[in-house]
């Protein structure tokens, strides 16, 4: 990776004839970048795709970088990933669908498709807890449930019958989440085989998600089960249960869904909240134009 930084200098010298201390900056900000990348696990620039270098550019904002110095860097990486795409040594240029959201606005920090399967996958369902943390990811990511409202849930807010869960959110506001199957099949699990025998001997909870000693849950433990669980899939992003909210809305608009309707799914009351994810969800409209304009 190193070494393409220095070709991309030579190029940047010898074919734009840019001056030393501008070939100095981008080389700079390219070091800078795959740096953050190599942290990451990714070592190689053909891996690095636009989650990727929209979490680069999540971790300078959070980092407080200004808006220049970010500006700077997705110009730098433009070019750099076009240079490398008219040397053939990439397939697709991952900043194509790349923008900074105006205002400054902290970017989420999201997880690819794939990165979200593995993290799905990672609790042992061959034990009772196990089950649970299944159902706990897989409810998250299938809702997009603040942790909050996933540890408030409560029995009388599951509706399986009709594949619905009613979660409280901020202002004690109730909205109506469709549930999948898959998340439903795990919940059930849960609710069917487990949950019962927390409860043991014990009081009954209204609580849905309950301990090891069949308390409500904590929002400090499904952080910790998060944070293993990114650990056990080989995630190097910072994983938290916001993540998967923020993995939710962008996979949703990336497959077509309305912004207002997840605008409604997430309990935002104002749309300019949800505009954040717009960011990464231009591929739907990149595959529209691509198979129905004549000429693309």
């Amino acid at each position: 990776m190193q070494q393409t930084i220095a070709d991309f200098g030579q190029f940047q010298l010898i074919e734009r004839g840019l001056s030393n201390n501008t070939i100095i900056s981008y080389k700079n900000d390219l070091e800078s970048a795959r740096k953050y990348f190599v942290s990451q696990g990714i070592k190689s620039w053909t891996d690095v795709d636009r989650y990727a270098v929209l979490n680069l550019l999540a971790h300078l904002t959070n980092a407080g970088r200004s808006k220049s110095t970010i500006s700077r860097q997705v110009s730098c990486l433009r070019q750099f990933f076009q240079f490398l795409l008219q040397r053939h040594l990439i397939q697709t240029d991952p900043m194509i669908l790349v923008k900074v959201p105006k205002g400054g606005r902290h970017l989420p920090t999201v997880l690819g498709e794939d990165e979200v399967n593995r993290l799905l996958k990672t609790p042992d369902v061959n034990k009772q807890l196990g089950i649970r943390d299944r159902a706990i990811l897989e409810t998250l990511y299938a809702t997009g449930m603040r942790v909050s409202e996933l540890t408030n849930l409560t029995l009388g807010e599951l509706h399986l019958d009709v594949n619905l869960v009613q979660p409280r959110g901020k202002g004690d506001k109730e909205r109506i989440i469709p549930i999948g199957e898959e998340a439903q099949d795990w919940l059930e699990r849960y609710l069917n085989n487990v949950r019962p025998r927390q409860l043991a001997n014990r009081p009954q909870s209204k609580y849905v998600f309950l301990n090891a000693h069949g308390h409500q849950l904590t929002r400090q433990a499904i952080w910790q089960l998060i944070k293993r669980g990114a650990q056990l899939a080989g995630i190097k992003k910072r994983v938290t249960p916001h993540t998967l909210r923020h993995s939710f809305a962008t996979h949703l608009l990336e497959h077509g869904a309305d912004l207002r309707v997840v605008q409604a799914l997430l309990g935002h009351s104002d749309i300019a909240t949800t505009q954040i994810y717009t960011h990464v969800s231009q591929q739907r409209v990149l595959e529209v134009y691509r198979h129905t304009h004549p000429r693309a």
